[in-house]
Order: structure tokens, then sequence, then C-alpha cells
């Protein structure tokens, strides 16, 4: 292959790989052309890309760039997998994959993360660190268990003056009703001198 073709085609490489910077590197030598179709339009559906390419013309094209240690110490065609909502997504993805083996000649090789190079073995780790996703949802978690402690202390309190003041006020109605006979003996007490004036008047009118 001449400078010219492999500058034309490192260049189509560096194009199409252009603003992407974590990737991870499938080995998929042996894999049939109808495997590879089969693979991409899969991956396709997830928002996930594939490029097979061949390792010296990768160097050339990601040279300056995050991606380029992702090349170094690998020989032969690799393909260059990226996308999904973030890497560990996308390990999360090639793990699947690779553990489905629906594909039998996919085998992750593995990739770059914050211009790190990773071997399969710490790809294969980065693939059981929670995503994006799941990290939202544990640090809601943590954020949101807080705000619950603190309604419950509010309400406990609450709940223990209703209490008391429930009490309260059945004693009070207790209270109340045992005070009500002694009001209506009162006008009874007050008939009996009445009664004994009468027969001072009579005496006085048999006098006159």
């Amino acid at each position: 292959m001449s400078k010219y073709v492999k500058d034309l085609i490192s260049d189509e490489i560096a194009k199409r790989l252009s603003g992407v910077e974590d990737a991870v590197l499938v080995n998929v030598v042996g894999m049939e052309a109808n495997a590879t179709v089969q693979l991409r339009q899969e991956l396709r559906q997830k928002g996930i890309h594939l490029l097979v390419v061949k390792n010296s013309l990768a160097r050339r094209a990601t040279e300056g760039t995050s991606l380029r240690p992702a090349f170094d110490g690998l020989n032969g065609p690799h393909a260059i997998v990226w996308g999904c909502e973030d890497f560990i997504a996308l390990a999360k993805e090639i793990a699947t994959i690779d553990k489905e083996k629906k594909y039998p000649k996919f085998q992750p090789a593995g990739g770059v993360m914050d211009g790190e190079k990773l071997t399969a073995d710490r790809l294969k780790e980065v693939s059981k660190w929670p995503n994006r996703a799941e990290q939202l949802s544990i640090l809601m978690g943590q954020v949101l268990a807080p705000g619950a402690a603190l309604v419950s202390q509010l309400l406990a309190p609450g709940g223990a003056l209703a209490s008391q003041i429930e009490a309260a006020g059945e004693k009070s109605g207790e209270t109340a009703e045992a005070s009500a006979p002694v009001a209506d003996e009162a006008p009874a007490a007050d008939a009996t001198p009445a009664a004994e004036s009468a027969p001072e008047e009579s005496a006085e009118g048999s006098a006159e």
C-alpha cells in the first residue's frame, strides 16, 4: 500500500473518530462478513458504532488524540467501538455481547478511557461499575434520604403533641361532667326558707 493511499485511509479514519474520546477495541479476526453486518446493525440500534481498522493505520489516524494509547502493543486488525450514553454503558454492552457468545469470534481486547489505555481485564472491571443512570439513581437516593429522615423527625413531635391535646380534651370533659350535679342541687336548697316563712305570715293575719 502506497503512502498516498495510507494517508487517505488515515484521514478517513480520523474524520470518523473526530470528537471521540473513549472507545473499546474488539478482536473480530475470523468473523464472517454476514456476522459482522449483523453485529453492526445490532450495535447501531443502541447508538453504538463499529469500525474495523488496521492498527498501523489507526495509530496514524489517532496521533495526538486521547484514543492513541489504545493501540499501543496491538497487532493486526481490530474493531474500534464507540458511542452509547457513556463509556461505562458501552463497556457493559460489550461485556454482554461477549458473555452471550452469539458471535464466537467477538473478543474484547481493551480500550481507552480518559486517555488511559485499558487492558481486556481492566475493561471487564469497568463494565461492572454503575453507569450514569445508575449513578444518578444512587445520588438521588443519598440526597432524598436526609429529607425523609427530617420529615419523620418533624412528624413525630406533631403526633405526640396531637396525642397530648386529645388527652387534655378528654380530661377536661370528665371534669365538666363531674361538676354538673352540684349545679342541679342548688335550687332545692333555696326552696326551704320560703316554705318555713309561710306560717309566720298566717299567724300575723290571725292576730289582726
